[in-house]
């Protein structure tokens, strides 16, 4: 099948942890033809959804990821498989972006599906699940956050559509810095902010499991560094080796079959102790450290998924 990726610069890709890297050499692996382009390269024009960008052949080569032909223009309409895998912030242009992907249905299949992808950012689709989730609240009116900080005394406050862990914060019952960080973030931004219950059980690591087709296939532990809330590997957090709870399968036989239904091939929930706190749907993370902890080949559980399709 031909295959374009739609993310940010290969060249700067970890080589042993990036899971767009490892898709991309899986489908290699398959026999598929790879194509990548920026998301800026990405346009409308005259009824047909281009994107200039480059063949590509990946190789497991520390910074030199990627072997990529001279730049050339496609239709993506050509294509059999278009991965929608840039990085978040989840702001107008990743937003425009899905409303263009979202022209090539009937087309090729657009990876993960990108209507769904727009109406389901990853803290949002998290409410229709509310006996699953820590108590939360979403709001950029101070009075309403200051309300819930008093009646759950600790809480995690965060960007309503922010990702790797940056922007969060702890406000334990003893802050006094609600007010202020209030005010730096509708300083620079007009969106809404999420607060949380503090779980105490992040101290023991918050889990990422991995689901394909809507079915659970794994998890890794990410658990905090010292001195810090935060457990995302992008601030410091150590992946660990963890198997799934009853609860965790409870959570994922909960919220799979719509993911599925919505086409949302490859997820990553994060789960602490007994909650569900978000559901990753933009680029999720975490194929190659469950790979590597469990001996397990998730690339190829994903591909079969796709392939399965056709």
């Amino acid at each position: 099948m031909k295959i374009a990726f739609q993310m940010d610069p290969i060249g700067a890709v970890d080589i042993n942890a990036d899971s767009s890297f490892r898709l991309a050499e899986e489908a290699q692996t398959r026999g598929h033809q790879l194509f990548f382009y920026g998301p800026d390269q990405l346009a409308y024009q005259e009824g047909k959804v281009t994107a200039r960008g480059h063949d590509m052949t990946v190789q497991r080569v520390a910074g030199d990821p990627a072997v990529l032909g001279p730049e050339r223009e496609v239709d993506l309409a050509d294509f059999d498989v278009v991965w929608l895998r840039q990085d978040p912030p989840f702001d107008m242009h990743y937003i425009t972006s899905t409303h263009l992907l979202d022209r090539l249905r009937g087309q090729a299949l657009v990876v993960n599906d990108p209507f769904w992808v727009r109406n389901y950012p990853e803290k949002l689709l998290v409410l229709d699940f509310p006996e699953l989730t820590p108590p939360t609240t979403i709001a950029r009116d101070l009075h309403t956050i200051k309300a819930f900080k008093e009646k759950h005394g600790d809480i995690i406050l965060k960007p309503l559509y922010g990702n790797g862990g940056a922007g969060v914060f702890r406000l334990d019952a003893n802050d006094r810095n609600l007010t202020s960080l209030h005010e730096l973030f509708t300083g620079f931004s007009r969106e809404p902010l999420i607060a949380q219950k503090f779980l105490p059980d992040v101290r023991n690591g918050d889990k990422r499991v991995i689901l394909v087709d809507g079915e659970s296939v794994g998890a890794i532990n990410r658990v905090p560094a010292e001195g810090e809330t935060r457990s995302n590997m992008h601030v410091g957090g150590r992946p660990e080796k963890i198997g799934l709870t009853d609860r965790d399968m409870e959570i994922c036989a909960a919220i799979g079959p719509l993911l599925k239904e919505r086409g949302q091939i490859f997820v990553g929930i994060d789960v602490i102790g007994d909650y569900l706190t978000e559901i990753n749907v933009t680029s999720p993370t975490g194929i190659q450290e469950l790979e590597r902890f469990n001996g397990l080949n998730i690339a190829e559980t994903i591909w079969q998924a796709i392939e399965a399709k056709f």
